[in-house]
């Protein structure tokens, strides 16, 4: 099932493509991202990091490659929380990955962590190189998301696993309005308040309602060539943890 007929949601109307208007607006709140991230989740983003953690670890990985790993949290946790010698994260925004590098400079895991620039549809590294895979409220940022997956299935081991974080939008009332006052309204309106880039977060509520989310990004993953899908609602579906397998 493709999703490349849709027009995309993108951050800006200035014309570029939606990767680089991407790349410029976390460049925009690299510095502000934590905490208005931790805000906006309403803290809940570290309970659904420790449960990601958790799905990683069964899968014992030597090597875990995190894409849009933004200010470095999720590898961060990897550090902590498996055995994994070799982790790398990567994202399309210096000034985000700047951050990140600050930020496993203090917490003394630059022996553990690897932090590159990279694209996540045309990644710079060679086949069948890395256990697991994950993606942190990344993958609705891709310009083409089938590329984007096709990357991941590419680099992962036969028998990789891929773990993704994403936003999703709740079914069931009240949660369904509740969600939906909260993402259109509350969460733009913060980033107004609080962010220097007064378009980011109204694109991040959009981009998150507009996402093909459970059962539908399930087939999108199967028509890419993963197996053994499954997707874990979070919070009512406010969140939804994907895992699948080459």
């Amino acid at each position: 099932m493709s999703t490349e007929h849709k027009t995309p949601v993108t951050p800006y109307s200035d014309g570029n493509s939606k990767k680089e208007q991407v790349t410029t607006m976390f460049d925009n709140i690299a510095g502000e991202y934590d905490t208005l991230n931790r805000k906006i989740s309403l803290g809940m983003d570290k309970k659904w990091r420790a449960k990601v953690v958790e799905l990683v670890n069964e899968h014992q990985p030597q090597t875990i490659l995190d894409i849009a790993t933004g200010t470095g949290d999720l590898v961060m946790e990897f550090a902590e929380h498996t055995t994994a010698p070799r982790i790398v994260g990567l994202d399309i925004s210096p000034g985000m990955l700047q951050v990140g590098i600050e930020k496993i400079k203090d917490a003394q895991l630059e022996d553990r962590i690897e932090m590159v620039i990279g694209d996540s549809e045309d990644l710079q590294f060679q086949d069948g190189v890395f256990d697991v895979v994950t993606v942190s409220y990344g993958v609705r940022n891709f310009e083409n998301l089938e590329k984007g997956l096709a990357e991941i299935l590419r680099v992962l081991k036969p028998g990789g696993k891929l773990v993704i974080l994403e936003t999703s939008v709740p079914t069931k009332f009240p949660f369904k309005q509740g969600y939906a006052i909260f993402s259109g309204v509350v969460v733009p309106v913060m980033g107004k308040l609080f962010s220097k880039d007064k378009s980011a977060y109204g694109y991040l509520s959009k981009s998150a309602a507009a996402f093909p989310h459970g059962t539908v990004f399930n087939n999108i993953l199967r028509g890419v060539g993963f197996k053994e899908v499954k997707h874990l609602p979070q919070f009512f579906g406010a969140s939804t943890i994907y895992t699948a397998f080459k």
